[in-house]
Parts: C-alpha cells; sequence; structure tokens
C-alpha cells in the first residue's frame, strides 16, 4: 500500500515570499524619486491638483496624467503603494456624522427642553445633551442651581435657538455632554447659520473668527458655522455678575446694510469652498473674501459655477 506524507515547507520559501528584492539601482531610483516629490500619503487632495510627476510614479484610480504630471481627478484621500498613487474619493466621508472628542467647540441647535437638560442637535449620531447645572444663569456664575431655574428653562433657551457650546464629558450612551460655562459660549444671534461637512473645518488654534470687514465666525468642528456681526468680547469673563438679559436675549441686535452684505458674502464663500472639497481655516476665508473683494460681482454671484471656479482657482493658487 502506498502512503503519501506531507512535508512542511521550509522556512526560507516563506522568507522569499514575503519579500521583494529589486536590483540595486532600482533601490537607488526610488530614493532619488521619493526625495524628487513632495507626496504626502493619507493628506487630503482637491480635483485638479498636481500630486507627483508621471516619471517617477504610476497613476491609480482618481488619477490623470496631464503634461507629464499625475494630476487628482476627484477629491478624496491621496494613497501610495510603492510607485502607484490612488486617490480614494471623498464622497463617502463628506456625509460621515460628526465624531466629537472631549474639548471640541460645537455649534448646535435645541430640539427639546426636558427636566433639568435640553437636547441639542450637533449634527453627531445622536443629539447632544445640555445639563442645567452647565450653563450660566442669572445672580453668579457659580451659584447653586434652584427649583426656580428649572421652571425658567425656557427663558434660557427654548427649542429651536442656537448656541455654541464646548464638549465636555460622555454618557454611557455615547451621547455628548455640553456645557456653556465661558461667557464666550452661549446663545447665537445677529447672524445665520451655515452647514458643511465636518471633515471639511480644519483644527485651529482658536475656533473663533474675527474677518476684517466686520464679521465674525465660529467654525464648529462639527460642520455648523455660525457668521455674524462682529461684537466686542466681554472683559469681564469669568466674573460672577453677567447681563443674563443680553446673554439670553432672543432679540437680534440692528444689522446695517453693509453688515448684512459682508455676512451674505462671507457665507456663500464657506458655501462654494465647501461644495469644491476646501478644508476651511481661517487663512483661506480670508484670503478668499479679499479675492471676491477685487471681483466686481455681487454677493449672490460667488454662487455661479465660473465664479465659484475661478475664486477656488485662484485660492489654490497663492497656497
Amino acid at each position: 500500500m502506498i502512503s503519501f506524507t506531507s512535508f512542511p515547507s521550509e522556512p526560507g520559501l516563506v522568507q522569499i515570499h514575503e519579500t521583494t528584492r529589486h536590483h540595486p539601482s532600482v533601490l537607488d531610483d526610488m530614493d532619488v524619486d521619493d526625495a524628487g516629490n513632495d507626496l504626502s500619503d493619507k493628506r487630503l487632495t482637491y480635483p485638479g491638483e498636481t500630486l507627483t510627476s508621471s516619471h517617477a510614479f504610476m497613476r491609480g484610480h482618481g488619477t490623470y496624467i496631464e503634461n507629464e504630471e499625475v494630476i487628482a481627478s476627484v477629491a478624496g484621500i491621496v494613497e501610495r503603494v510603492n510607485k502607484l498613487v490612488t486617490v480614494r474619493p471623498l464622497r463617502t466621508r463628506l456625509f460621515v456624522r460628526y465624531n466629537p472628542e472631549i474639548g471640541d467647540l460645537v455649534v448646535g441647535r435645541i430640539t427639546e427642553v426636558q427636566p433639568r437638560r435640553w437636547k441639542v442637535d450637533a449634527n453627531g449620531r445622536q443629539d447632544a445633551v445640555l445639563m442645567l447645572s452647565s450653563v450660566n444663569l442669572p445672580g453668579g456664575v457659580q451659584r447653586r442651581k434652584l427649583e426656580s431655574d428649572e421652571l425658567q428653562m425656557r427663558n434660557f433657551f427654548e427649542e429651536g435657538d442656537l448656541l455654541v457650546a464646548e464638549v465636555q464629558a460622555f454618557f454611557s450612551d455615547g451621547a455628548m455632554s455640553l456645557h456653556t460655562r465661558s461667557l464666550r459660549y452661549g446663545k447665537l444671534r445677529n447672524g445665520q447659520l451655515v452647514s458643511i461637512p465636518p471633515i471639511l473645518v480644519r483644527r485651529l488654534k482658536s475656533h473663533f473668527v474675527s474677518l476684517p470687514c466686520g464679521v465674525d465666525l465660529i467654525l464648529g468642528l462639527n460642520g455648523y458655522i455660525w457668521v455674524s456681526k462682529h461684537v466686542k468680547q466681554n472683559e469681564q469673563e469669568g466674573e460672577e455678575g453677567f447681563d443674563a438679559a443680553a446673554v439670553y436675549s432672543n432679540q437680534n441686535d440692528e444689522i446695517d446694510a453693509s453688515t448684512r452684505n459682508a455676512i451674505g458674502r462671507v457665507s456663500n464663500i464657506i458655501r462654494v469652498l465647501a461644495s469644491r472639497c476646501v478644508p476651511l481655516t481661517d487663512i483661506i476665508l480670508l484670503e478668499a473674501y479679499d479675492w471676491t473683494m477685487e471681483q466686481d460681482g455681487g454677493v449672490n454671484d460667488l454662487l455661479q459655477d465660473d465664479v465659484s471656479s475661478a475664486l477656488v482657482a485662484a485660492i489654490q493658487g497663492r497656497g
């Protein structure tokens, strides 16, 4: 009778398959090519951006070759495997919900008033929670909360109110716990809300931006951006007393025509940049506003395709 015996593979053979060998000249060429091209893996790119030389790398999905250069054809994430360069489309990532972190600055909208808490739409997977104990109340920032405060909760925030807050912690079910104890936080007035994909809001040293045109921006990391007229910061922040009537007022201030025009212009700039998947920073927004002021068109002209394309091209050219 014939019997068959299986023999274990030699360790050396496994090593041969796991290791890719190159001729020394090929290794030298790769070193030279990598040194001469600033191609950062896993970075965000936009359509039409030049990625690298077609002599140094091969084009993959999401790219094309023009004038001996590899150019991105879609907005997405640059990925490189050896000499192959591809761009993974950003389209699916644009609609991903905000993934919060403690300390993040967010802009939200009150959706429900509950006992001792408010529910807040902060563009997350579920509504965030703002506890009554996490807001500033009349009579002193640090005072104990009373039953009368709970009865007056709608005098502070009610359904539909917009606010800026900070992510303080997370509940056991993953919901965000917010706070507005700083006088820079709280109810928002005198402006309009612009919603963009959260991935396009870069983390900055400060997300409170004041433009020279008299417009203030709050760049919420959750993709909600507040554009409003400029307001001087309260120099008495941190003191026990504050003007509760002004902090929790629902009445907008009088806004002149030029300021309204500036707010509309900045809002449309944000919409245009977001539609072209351009990440937002304070510098980019300032450069974009300066460019639009050099043009002859009006505020609504920014939303036209030719003007939008020219704006994005100008910003990318300056970068």
